[in-house]
């Protein structure tokens, strides 16, 4: 079974904190009756829809894309169900899962749970992101538009990408019981960009 758990690219998708700034613009720029063909041009942030944090979003001097590596990204990943957490991811809410060394982690939160943004999402929390650290797991993926609100000087993303923990945003979870599965998840080849959209495929 292949499960998509992507978002759908469109001029009304939700984007953080709703900014009409990070709404893509798909604009035709070729028509049939003028030149035989359709062509489409896109306007998009990197940071809208699902997309994966290279160290270069928060850290200076950070990598970016070109250093990016597929191994990681691709290869077993885990989904913790946590729809029962009302307002963020603690060290004391993950301390006793299954996640060791090297796994990819998905968080499947109350968010996937509607298309709205809520400015009260689900995160995960500067306690929780240092028990990943420690971990040494290779990425973590969320199910809202950001890892983190609420904090400040951002350390959960600091901490992660501080690590080289990869970081995928924008998931959509409702569908995915928690489970071991196979993720594809790829990115677009942009060079030296702090962040790219993705398409991620679970498989089981």
């Amino acid at each position: 079974m292949i499960y998509d758990i992507s978002m759908t690219v469109h001029p009304e998708m939700t984007v953080y904190k709703n900014k009409a700034e990070k709404k893509p613009i798909i604009k035709q720029v070729t028509f049939f009756a003028k030149e035989g063909n359709y062509e489409s041009l896109l306007t998009m942030n990197l940071h809208s829809g699902t997309h994966i944090d290279y160290p270069l979003h928060m850290l200076e001097n950070g990598n970016n894309s070109d250093t990016e590596n597929l191994e990681v990204l691709i290869g077993e990943a885990k989904v913790f169900d946590l729809s029962h957490l009302q307002e963020k991811i603690e060290d004391s809410d993950i301390k006793n899962l299954d996640i060791k060394k090297n796994d990819f982690i998905l968080f499947k939160t109350k968010n996937s749970f509607s298309e709205e943004f809520d400015y009260n999402f689900v995160y995960l929390a500067e306690s929780a992101a240092k028990h990943l650290s420690e971990l040494k797991i290779r990425g973590v993926g969320i199910d809202s538009l950001g890892i983190e609100r609420a904090q400040a000087d951002y350390p959960t993303h600091k901490i992660l990408l501080g690590n080289n923990i990869i970081i995928l945003e924008g998931l959509r979870l409702k569908d995915i019981n928690e489970d071991k599965y196979q993720l594809y998840c790829l990115p677009l080849k942009i060079a030296k960009v702090e962040a790219s959209p993705v398409r991620a495929i679970l498989i089981k």
